[in-house]
């Protein structure tokens, strides 16, 4: 089995407005990722712009199998 990470998160925009998320899933390698790593993954694949901050929240690591194909 390979590692996910389900986490909630807000997402501020720095010319206003903003996104959350509950029960965001990502792949992940290895057995963790850190908050920032974390933030910076979720930004870089939803391609967002001009973010503000980001908050973590009720981050957890889960075994599952990868959804997506590997490039």
């Amino acid at each position: 089995m390979q590692k996910r990470v389900v986490f909630d998160f807000e997402i501020d925009f720095s010319n206003g407005g903003g996104l959350q998320g509950q029960g965001f899933r990502l792949d992940i390698d290895g057995d963790d990722i850190g908050e920032d790593a974390l933030a910076d993954y979720i930004v870089r694949d939803l391609r967002l712009l001009m973010v503000g901050s980001v908050r973590i929240l009720d981050k957890r690591i889960i075994s599952e199998a990868h959804k997506r194909p590997r490039t």
